[in-house]
């Protein structure tokens, strides 16, 4: 565990998850997204790129992360 820093259970794509992370982009960051392009949503309200460090996350968050797929 990391120090100052509470687990929280959150909902990632329907599946929960246990994190310490405490914003959209730590969580990213701690499920191999890194820099990649995807789109992200907390609790239905999408949330840029630009938005990810500041968006908080809570107890019981909804997050949504798609990946842009390739086809027709």
């Amino acid at each position: 565990m990391q120090l100052g820093r509470q687990e929280r259970s959150i909902l990632v794509n329907g599946a929960a998850k246990a994190t310490h992370s405490t914003t959209l982009a730590e969580l990213l960051i701690e499920l191999g997204y890194g820099e990649r392009e995807v789109a992200t949503a907390l609790n239905g309200a999408f949330v840029p790129r630009a938005a990810r460090a500041a968006a908080r996350l809570a107890a019981h968050d909804v997050v949504e992360i798609v990946t842009p797929r390739q086809g027709g």
